[in-house]
């Protein structure tokens, strides 16, 4: 908090002494970034505003993935609650963490995805770093895709993907290219098309899977075609990308 503290008195002293001190911050701050464009609306924050707007007394909110009483108010699960209070009676001191995170929690986390038995952390064959929230994580691998890749510095998301997908690895460095997943025909996975098409990416490029719960489908492979995916990826040299924001990993792994 005093490092906070002393950039906060700087960053004063400093707007004291030019000419944004004067009251004209505004005016002289928008002639900056004038240039700027308006980003696109968020698809799933459309579906939420379009909610409120609605007067029918049986709409469901169907936007952000959280949960709702019947009410449509957001619902904490006692689980969350118990867990919070549990966290409370540590009275942890609130340290600046490493840059890498948490290790401790780096080290659950790892054994969460892979299983308490994995030969992967037994052996030291993992790199772990805590990120915020699934968008930040994403960002950070991203980035150090497009830095460090020996390979191809494209990335193959499937069709459709997560919203943010494409600007978070556009804005890396990295070329969007997309492969065959939903049928719409059937609601269902392609399975076929997806082979096809993973079957025709470059040797060496990177591949983005949602390991369960595809979002925003929630449309996943079966254990049988995972198996065969993964063939195809290892025949091709892939490198595999996975994202998920469930428990549902046994059904992958």
């Amino acid at each position: 908090m005093a490092s906070c503290t002393r950039i906060g008195l700087v960053s004063a002293a400093l707007l004291k002494n030019t000419a944004y001190g004067n009251g004209s911050v505004a005016c002289r701050a928008s002639s900056w970034w004038s240039h700027v464009e308006m980003g696109p609306p968020d698809a799933i924050l459309g579906v939420t505003e379009a909610y409120k707007r609605d007067n029918n007394l049986k709409k469901i909110n169907l936007g952000v993935g959280a949960y709702r009483d019947d009410n449509g108010k957001p619902y904490v699960l006692p689980s969350v609650l118990k867990a919070e209070e549990r966290l409370s009676a540590k009275k942890l001191d609130k340290e600046y963490a490493p840059i890498a995170g948490s290790a401790e929690f780096c080290n659950l986390s790892i054994n969460l995805a892979l299983g308490e038995d994995n030969e992967q952390t037994k052996n030291g064959l993992n790199a772990t770093v805590q990120g915020i929230s699934g968008t930040g994580s994403l960002r950070i691998g991203a980035a150090f895709l497009a830095k460090y890749f020996p390979g191809n510095k494209e990335v193959y998301l499937p069709t459709p993907s997560w919203g943010n997908h494409t600007p978070i690895f556009k804005h890396s460095g990295l070329n969007v290219q997309q492969y065959r997943y939903y049928d719409p025909k059937t609601c269902g996975f392609d399975f076929q098309g997806a082979l096809q098409d993973i079957a025709k990416i470059p040797e060496k490029s990177i591949i983005l899977f949602h390991a369960c719960a595809h979002n925003p489908t929630g449309v996943d492979p079966k254990p049988e075609q995972w198996m065969e995916i993964s063939k195809v990826v290892q025949q091709k040299k892939l490198f595999p990308f996975l994202t998920w924001h469930t428990k549902d990993l046994h059904q992958v792994m």
